[in-house]
């Protein structure tokens, strides 16, 4: 590894989630300079292959959120330049991004997830609007939560709590994508827990508890500052705590993860934790909660994606 290296930090790109992943990209760059890494900044567009080639970084640090950035297409054409990057693989960042397929693998895994059934739009539309909501309500209850199998940010997401209500939260999550996940809506505790591997196995890091302001955890209460409140560490008993890390790092593991994810889970009334979805590229802004988990931990942010950086490096650009 080159004594000091030279990082490519990677945000922007044409999501839905283009300003979070621009205020992730700001943040880590600014925290590896801090700890001495010789950073910079780009967005993804047609001179991103000229730039590698002509300019190549020692590792790029991609922080694309989204279906652009976390579907495993970025990281596929970075090994086929031979670039090194912080992060899952292609094959697992595919997987991981379509949460009813993470779910499934999560379930094997032995782990809880909420039922759920994943419908794309011309299936809803030529089986009949009416009759699918009838048999969804039917078979997984109410409330229910409704969210686009790919995506993230908790865009077109909403909490369905009656029968009329569900029209529109099909709705909502078709416009974010082509297939709609409807789960059964766990109540309880909204936990999200970052895991991290510089080289020793992956640990989980202290779990962020998240308590909206309106009750829901969508986009708003997610990138508005002071408009949710986190606790860290999270308020659970030892044995609780002890559980979501071991769910967390499970998922990481079963996902064939690398170097930093995060889980959301649930925490319900009986203590029982359940998986909901992981990210393989979680946002890393001023109100996001890996950075949270991080401080926490008592560590420093640009210290730890430096730490990555170098077992990047190490590892070689396709390992």
């Amino acid at each position: 590894m080159p004594d000091s290296p030279r990082v490519l930090v990677l945000a922007g790109g044409l999501s839905h989630e283009r300003d979070v992943s621009l205020r992730s990209g700001r943040r880590v760059a600014e925290a590896l300079r801090d700890a001495g890494v010789e950073v910079e900044e780009r967005d993804v567009d047609a001179g991103l292959l000229p730039l590698l080639a002509g300019h190549r970084p020692d590792c790029v640090v991609p922080l694309l959120h989204g279906e652009t950035g976390e579907d495993g297409a970025l990281r596929e054409v970075l090994e086929l330049v031979g670039v090194p990057y912080l992060g899952a693989r292609p094959d697992a960042c595919r997987v991981a991004f379509d949460k009813p397929v993470a779910k499934a693998i999560a379930a094997r895994a032995g782990l809880l997830t909420p039922a759920s059934v994943a419908l794309p739009h011309e299936t809803f539309r030529e089986l009949g609007a009416a009759a699918v909501m009838d048999a969804l309500v039917a078979a997984l209850g109410l409330p229910l939560i409704v969210k686009p199998t790919r995506g993230g940010s908790a865009l077109g997401c909403s909490v369905v709590r009656s029968a009329e209500a569900l029209a529109q939260g099909m709705v909502d999550a078709f416009a974010y994508g082509t297939t709609a996940l409807v789960e059964r809506f766990i109540e309880g505790d909204e936990v999200a827990v970052a895991v991290v591997d510089t080289g020793d196995g992956p640990r989980a890091l202290p779990p962020v508890q998240i308590e909206p302001d309106g009750g829901v955890y969508d986009y708003t209460a997610r990138y508005t500052a002071g408009s949710t409140e986190f606790v860290v560490p999270a308020k659970l008993s030892d044995a609780v705590a002890a559980e979501v890390a071991r769910v967390a790092v499970t998922a990481h593991e079963a996902l064939g993860l690398r170097d930093l994810s995060r889980s959301d889970l649930i925490v319900d009334a009986d203590g029982r934790v359940w998986f909901l979805e992981v990210n393989v590229a979680p946002g890393l802004t001023e109100t996001s909660t890996v950075p949270l988990s991080v401080q926490a931990a008592g560590l420093d942010l640009g210290t730890l994606v430096a730490d990555l950086v170098t077992l990047a490096i190490d590892r070689g650009p396709a390992d």
